[in-house]
């Protein structure tokens, strides 16, 4: 593969399309300047996030997964001035930082950042009748995916939007011999997916800046 042309054409895109303003750099920026792992989906996988809550009309998302906050930014400037975005992370000083860029981006009103484990936080959202959401994006350790995509049917309604990321991993969900338990997480997750018949789904293949990967876009019945 020519990743030097994958990435040209995705930052002519995103030159052209990508609206990657002054407070989304300026989260990059934050991120590295505190140590929080690059692993954020990119400017043109943000913007098509984006997208797609606007095309589902999403008043309430949740993301598994928040990082420094720069794919949440993206996700909540899709939102109306009434809408909501909660957001889970493990890490406290992932979630200091990016409820300062948040808080940059205006958007505080809207976003809630729930911190500790995924499973418990989305058990007591679950437990306290928060959903159901119109958009969940999963974005997060990759050997429970498939716990956590349970975890957002529950909290889903017909027709909400689930996105999960990285799910083809340089194409090796192929080896079914490979031994990294990211890699056999999105494995399960796939099938589990596959099986699962109350979702209309499938997966695209993205390229880019990111590299070889994938999506998964998942409408519930």
């Amino acid at each position: 593969m020519d990743t030097s042309l994958f990435e040209s054409v995705d930052q002519y895109i995103g030159n052209l399309l990508g609206d990657e303003d002054a407070v989304l750099k300026g989260t990059l920026k934050s991120m590295k300047d505190a140590g929080i792992p690059g692993i954020n989906v990119s400017a043109n996988q943000g913007k098509f996030l984006q997208v797609l809550a606007k095309l589902c009309n999403a008043k309430k998302i949740l993301e598994i997964g928040t990082l420094g906050g720069y794919s949440t930014i993206w996700l909540a400037r899709a939102l109306p001035a009434d809408g909501q975005l909660i957001t889970l992370e493990l890490e406290q000083t992932y979630a200091d930082v990016a409820r300062q860029n948040i808080i940059k981006a205006g958007l505080d009103p809207i976003v809630d950042i729930k911190v500790g484990k995924a499973m418990d936080s989305l058990a007591t959202l679950d437990a306290e009748d928060e959903g159901p959401f119109d958009m969940i994006f999963i974005d997060a350790d990759k050997p429970p995916y498939t716990e956590y995509f349970e975890w957002a049917l529950k909290l889903s309604r017909p027709g909400t939007l689930i996105v999960a990321d990285n799910v083809v991993r340089e194409g090796k969900v192929l080896d079914d011999k490979c031994d990294d338990e990211r890699v056999r997480g999105v494995q399960r997750f796939n099938k589990a997916l596959a099986d699962n018949t109350k979702v209309t789904a499938t997966i695209i293949q993205t390229v880019g800046t990111k590299e070889h990967d994938g999506m998964a876009i998942v409408v519930v019945k």
